[in-house]
């Protein structure tokens, strides 16, 4: 009895074991497999499946391996979402100083207008931001001064005509050998004494910052206009009407604007790596993806002892009048070396806004199949507006360099309806 209760559990024994192996051996089935978290790069973000199919964005090299999505678009899409597409080529790229900078007009062409002697404002003819051209009137004034300069010229003018016309007859007559000679020279002397009482008056009323002209018609005038010697923008204005300008006191500023200064400090451990004539480009955050080409024009002879930083000065054009003095700015200065990806002058280079971040991991579009294609790329030094791409694309490829946020948006939504 023992003997068969024995047999009797070997034999369930034997059939549960076989009943578990048949189990394990059978294929996992389509629901339980998508169940499975898809695999994951080390170092890769937790949401890197959600972001992709497969969990996986396209690499150079690696076709077979689970190929990125393709976005497809309409051309009417494409323009409406700004995208461009351009082939990627190799360019000379080189080493560059970057400094921070303000704006400043150029100090050679600015010039502070007041007027020579006292006077009260009479009549202003520009406003703050007014465009004015050479030797126009900003304001009129009346000066007490400037009217007896005038009335003095008058009168040397009437005696310089009386002496001349005295001259002239004399001469008549000590040519008829009429009058002694003496007679003749005291009317020379008197005509010469004249012109240079009158000549002294001109001379006087032109110190005074006004022109002998309006009075050439016989008339005495108080009044004179204060002028600019250059054109420009009338950056500062302190005439007010009736108040009384004194000569110690600037009425107006007007600058040239239309070349200016871009001033920065130079560290001294720099100086060595560049040099005036150095070609630069100057970017200011009120013009994104903008730059503005420039020359080093001044380094200056003197360090300073508490910085210990020397002033360097860019000279920019500024059409338009685009930048503002006092702007902040950035000044990438060619310094004498080249330097690229591996040491070479020459690399492949992508507008910073081109690369946008998928999975964590910098992405550009790649035109591919009729569509776009996320790659993932390897960055290097960044320049200004664009960044070098070390890896992940070659040159010829047709690569989107604006509008990539748009596309990333695209195949996220696209991503998402997917799932739903």
């Amino acid at each position: 009895m023992k003997t068969s209760k024995v047999n009797l559990g070997i034999v369930l024994a034997i059939g549960m074991t076989t009943l578990f192996l048949t189990g394990c051996g059978q294929p996992e089935s389509p629901t339980a497999s998508a169940a499975q978290p898809v695999a994951q790069k080390p170092g890769a973000p937790a949401d890197m499946a959600a972001d992709q199919p497969g969990g996986k964005l396209a690499e150079h090299g690696e076709a077979g391996h689970g190929e990125a999505e393709t976005l497809k678009l309409t051309p009417e899409a494409i323009q409406t979402a700004g995208i461009k597409i351009e082939a990627l080529a190799e360019q000379e790229i080189s080493e560059q100083l970057m400094l921070t900078a303000t704006i400043q007009p150029n100090q050679d062409r600015i010039t502070h207008v007041a007027a020579r002697v006292p006077g009260r404002i009479v009549k202003v003819h520009v406003k703050l931001g007014d465009q004015v051209k050479a030797g126009q009137t900003l304001a009129l004034l009346d000066s007490l001064e400037v009217g007896e300069a005038y009335s003095t010229y008058l009168q040397a003018k009437t005696q310089l005509a009386v002496a001349k016309a005295d001259f002239e007859r004399a001469e008549k007559l000590h040519g008829d050998q009429i009058i002694a000679q003496k007679d003749h020279l005291r009317a020379h002397a008197e005509y010469d004494k004249a012109k240079a009482s009158f000549a002294a008056t001109g001379d006087k009323l032109r110190m005074l910052g006004v022109s002998p002209a309006p009075a050439d018609d016989g008339r005495a005038v108080s009044t004179f206009p204060l002028t600019t010697p250059f054109a420009g923008t009338v950056i500062e204005k302190h005439a007010i009407l009736g108040e009384l300008a004194q000569p110690d006191k600037q009425i107006f500023t007007v600058a040239d604007l239309s070349r200016l200064w871009i001033e920065a400090n130079l560290f001294e451990k720099d100086l060595g790596r560049i040099k005036t004539g150095a070609a630069a480009v100057v970017t200011v955050d009120a013009y994104p993806g903008e730059s503005f080409q420039g020359r080093l024009t001044y380094i200056a002879a003197v360090v300073d002892k508490d910085t210990r930083t020397v002033q360097a000065r860019v000279e920019v054009a500024n059409p338009g009048g685009r930048l503002k003095p006092e702007m902040f700015a950035t000044a990438a200065i060619r310094t004498s070396g080249t330097a690229g990806a591996a040491g070479k002058g020459k690399a492949l280079l992508l507008p910073q806004e081109a690369v946008v971040l998928m999975q964590g991991q910098p992405t550009a579009f790649v035109e591919e199949r009729g569509g776009f294609e996320p790659r993932a790329v390897e960055l290097g030094e960044k320049l200004r507006e664009r960044v070098v791409i070390k890896n992940g694309l070659k040159a010829g490829e047709r690569v989107v360099t604006a509008g990539a946020y748009a596309l990333k948006a695209r195949l996220l939504k696209s991503q998402i309806s997917d799932e739903h």
